[in-house]
């Protein structure tokens, strides 16, 4: 594409009220390029300026320096072959200063400007139209892995689509835990009475739909491929092979097997027969394992496993099938003893709202049933409160706040010790039946649900930190994994009632359907949503370190016969993690790469002459910090003059040799300000953020071995919605630089 350069400047919205406008065009004329103005490009009137010389001049890459590139999108969007770069001059500079006392242009705030004006056409030459990566075959087929309450309402959702989904189940039935149930909790007003299983009309409908196939009695052997053309194979439930993890087994554990005092948990590793060895190709998954109760044993007071007639709520729940619930019962809901304020561990407001069930099935099968919910917490959210308010007024249903301290036999029953009650009194209760709250702990928590044949393993990673939940980012992208086509949903994802879960079942299905979809136009689905790009590979210079293969936080990368970087584009989600984990430097994307970004760094004028007029660069991330900034800038928040910002993808994209580039220029300081990452992560990109962090340590001791202070380069932590706190952040760590003084290169 030869390129046509437009270059337009907005005086409204209050940037040309602080600017020098013509000090902003003389910037751009500099690079090369000449900027017209106009009072407000974003109206009709603006618009039609700029698609005027679209028509008359070829202009096909247009720079727009304006307000933020986060708002008025459809504004500025001039077709799929005009290239369009924004220059934020509105939240990020006119909105950030003012004039001076005189009434004169701020001379720190005019630099600021023409500075982004620079940046933005730079950007715009570096810049080329993305070409979609197009699969040549892409299957439209759902692959729904778990045929309970999540996986049904999955099939049947999709399946009503128009698209074809093939359940697999490992037990000999559809139905999972619901099968189970006596009764299920109210979904429709007044919410006051439990209602009837619906589970066998669900499996019946789905048995009935000739759009979806149900394969029971197996499992899934492995998953390759990537959306649009995974590739499955199955073997039969319950038998091990060579995808299965093996069991950890300890040193003193492997002596002892050797001896033959201990059974070896791998003995019966066998290759198995794959039932259909070539596989099935499938376009997405949904992952809908479900979940299994938590282990009780531990709680020795208690006396699970040990006493007769202390039982977990899922094994209530069968006994109460049956017909067999005792007159007198004791839910208790948290551990109680040394764990005095805990609950259970994964308990939740579901197993809350089971307690209240099943006091519900002792007082209504037994004439003078007495049930006691001993509790620390009870979670009955939205229209569940309307059940247990009901509940409170149920005769011979009694519940407290208690501790329980003590579960013990008393002739044929059992008597229960609780202290720290609501009504200030220890009790002691004499029961039938003790029911613990066991809590519900998903699949993927200690064991391998989908078996992928990546490079990066067969499981998803570091399932540890997320309390064994397959999650990328559980407040922004619900049923999102980390890997791109893999969706789950209802208690491999979190505690759900079943109306709930059937509402996230249909949420995983439609993620599903977009990830086909998407991958069918050669585009991103989540979080950069209809992003044509991918990354591009200058594979003659790779020296196979495998830092991006093993990087990458969606394992878009395997390996090829060689040990050369393969790459799966419709796995990638485009955050660029690859790109700045390159030492070579031969990735890159279309509009985001290496150079781009660099010649960025290099566009920005460092004064080497006065130490008033230190410079940082700021590289922010798109998804936390960048929207921060804009929302400080909207609340007229000011913002130091010395920083440059400089939007990335993700901090993970941020390669070390900006920051080189940075500081030889003549820069003082670098800082990175991304996401949240740890216990409170909030990266878009999982962990882009905690390995730019780990990259920053190692550029420190470089700058150290320069003679040059490792705090010159930085990383802070940042949410959205730290507007506010942004000001301060950059100042803190601007007044350090001020303290080391200029950068002592700066010049040469």
């Amino acid at each position: 594409m030869k390129k046509v350069y437009g270059a337009y400047l907005c005086t409204g919205c209050g940037i040309g009220e602080v600017l020098d406008v013509d000090g902003l065009k003389e910037a751009a004329s500099e690079t090369g390029v000449e900027m017209k103005e106009h009072a407000c490009l974003c109206g009709a009137e603006g618009r039609a300026f700029i698609e005027s010389d679209i028509k008359s001049a070829g202009v096909n890459t247009v720079v727009v320096c304006a307000c933020s590139p986060r708002v008025m999108q459809p504004e500025f969007d001039f077709g799929k072959e005009t290239i369009t770069v924004r220059g934020n001059l509105r939240e990020q500079v006119a909105w950030t200063g003012s004039l001076t006392e005189e009434g004169e242009v701020d001379e720190f705030l005019q630099e600021m400007g023409t500075d982004y004006v620079r940046m933005a056409v730079t950007r715009a030459q570096k810049t080329e139209l993305p070409e979609p990566y197009l699969l040549e075959t892409i299957s439209k087929k759902i692959l729904v892995m778990g045929g309970g309450i999540a996986g049904i309402t999955a099939a049947t959702e999709a399946a009503k689509a128009g698209y074809e989904v093939t359940i697999v189940e490992k037990d000999a039935q559809l139905g999972g835990k619901a099968l189970g149930w006596r009764k299920m909790f109210p979904t429709t007003y007044p919410y006051n009475a439990l209602e009837e299983p619906n589970i066998e009309a669900m499996i019946a409908a789905v048995e009935a739909d000739s759009k979806i196939t149900v394969k029971t009695s197996c499992e899934v052997a492995r998953i390759g491929g990537s959306p649009g053309q995974f590739n499955v194979t199955l073997k039969e439930a319950g038998t091990k092979g060579e995808w299965d993890a093996p069991a950890k087994v300890t040193a003193d554990e492997q002596d002892l097997i050797n001896k033959g005092e201990l059974e070896d948990p791998n003995a019966g590793m066998v290759k198995y027969t794959e039932l259909n060895p070539e596989g099935e190709i499938y376009g997405a998954v949904v992952l809908a394992t479900g979940w299994k109760p938590a282990d009780v044993s531990e709680y020795e007071h208690l006396g699970y496993g040990k006493l007769n007639n202390v039982v977990t709520n899922a094994e209530f729940e069968k006994l109460a099938k049956n017909g067999k619930v005792p007159a007198r019962v004791a839910f208790i809901q948290s551990p109680g003893g040394k764990e005095n304020d805990k609950d259970f561990p994964y308990c939740n407001s579901v197993t809350s709202m089971v307690a209240l069930k099943q006091a519900n099935y002792v007082v209504e099968d037994n004439e003078d049933g007495q049930a006691y919910i001993l509790y620390q917490h009870m979670r009955t959210p939205g229209n569940a409160e309307l059940y247990y308010k009901g509940m409170q007024a149920q005769d011979g249903v009694f519940m407290t706040k208690a501790s329980v301290t003590q579960v013990a036999e008393s002739g044929s029953g059992l008597v229960v010790s609780a202290a720290d009650t609501l009504l200030g009194d220890d009790l002691e209760l004499e029961v039938d039946m003790v029911v613990l709250a066991a809590g519900m702990i998903p699949t993927t928590a200690d064991e391998n649900t989908i078996n992928l044949a990546y490079r990066q393993g067969p499981a998803f990673l570091d399932l540890d930190l997320f309390d064994g939940y397959a999650d990328s980012h559980f407040i922004c992208f619900p049923y999102e994994t980390r890997r791109t086509g893999v969706y789950t949903c209802g208690g491999v994802r979190k505690a759900e009632t079943m109306e709930e879960t059937m509402d996230d079942a249909t949420g995983a299905a439609l993620k599903a359907i977009q990830c086909i979809e998407s991958a069918n136009r050669g585009v991103a689905v989540h979080p950069r949503s209809g992003d044509q790009t991918y990354p591009d590979f200058f594979f003659s210079r790779c020296t196979q370190c495998k830092r991006c293969t093993e990087e990458c936080p969606f394992g878009a990368l395997d390996d090829d016969e060689k040990g050369t970087p393969l790459p799966n584009p419709t796995r990638c989600r485009r955050c660029g993690t690859c790109m700045g984990a390159c030492p070579e430097r031969i990735i890159n994307f279309a509009d985001y790469s290496i150079d781009m970004i660099g010649s960025m760094v290099k566009s920005i004028e460092v004064p080497d002459d006065d130490e008033d007029k230190l410079r940082v660069a700021v590289f922010v991330c798109e998804n936390d910090a960048y929207p921060a900034i804009d929302m400080s800038g909207m609340h007229r928040n000011k913002m130091n003059t010395l920083v440059r910002f400089i939007p990335v993808r993700c901090l993970g994209s941020v390669n070390m040799v900006w920051i080189k580039d940075a500081m030889s220029s003549g820069m003082d300081g670098a800082l990175l300000l991304g996401c949240k990452y740890g216990d409170d992560y909030q990266c878009h990109f999982v962990k882009g953020s905690e390995i730019a962090s780990r990259r920053m340590d190692n550029i420190g001791e470089t700058l150290g071995s320069l003679g040059l202070e490792p705090e010159r380069c930085a990383v802070r932590e940042i949410a959205i919605s730290d507007y506010d706190k942004v000001p301060g952040i950059i100042d803190e760590f601007v007044e350090e630089i001020i303290e080391m003084g200029p950068n002592p290169f700066k010049g040469f």
